[in-house]
């Protein structure tokens, strides 16, 4: 019996301005180019198709705002001229019933380790399973729907 990889979990951040969760949604896929950061590169080079990412409201908004899953491991960014950076395609699974701001990942000590908090600027970055499932538990409504 082979053994089901090890799946990893991520956030993205984008301005809702430029590209929103909503935009996200209606297009139902979307591949994340133009990252131009070293590290934010390396994680995207480590995303793996099934991966669960949460989708981060960067700018005005500063909350997560819903789950999305990797679609498609990184390939050669087309809107580069060096191949040396990469994109990867991601599909939204669902939006959180209350987006999770900010201020309240910063005040959640299961997440005082978080890159969001240590690392503003980083627009891709890992998280721990742990992490990972402390967010999705705070955007669900307190009726404890799902």
């Amino acid at each position: 019996m082979k053994k089901k990889a090890k799946s990893n979990f991520w956030m993205v951040k984008q301005e809702p301005e430029t590209y929103s969760w909503d935009d996200f949604v209606k297009d139902g896929r979307t591949d994340w180019t133009g990252v131009r950061n070293y590290q934010a590169r390396n994680n995207l080079r480590e995303m793996k198709t099934g991966d669960s990412v949460l989708f981060y409201h960067s700018g005005k908004d500063k909350a997560v705002v819903g789950i999305a899953e990797v679609a498609k491991a990184a390939y050669s960014d087309p809107t580069a001229d060096d191949n040396q950076w990469v994109a990867v395609d991601l599909k939204p699974v669902k939006p959180f019933e209350a987006a999770v701001p900010l201020a309240a990942i910063r005040y959640d000590k299961r997440l005082s380790a978080l890159p969001l908090i240590r690392q503003s600027q980083l627009s891709v970055m890992p998280l721990t399973k742990d992490e990972f499932e402390a967010i999705v538990s705070m955007g669900k409504s307190k009726k404890g729907r799902k």
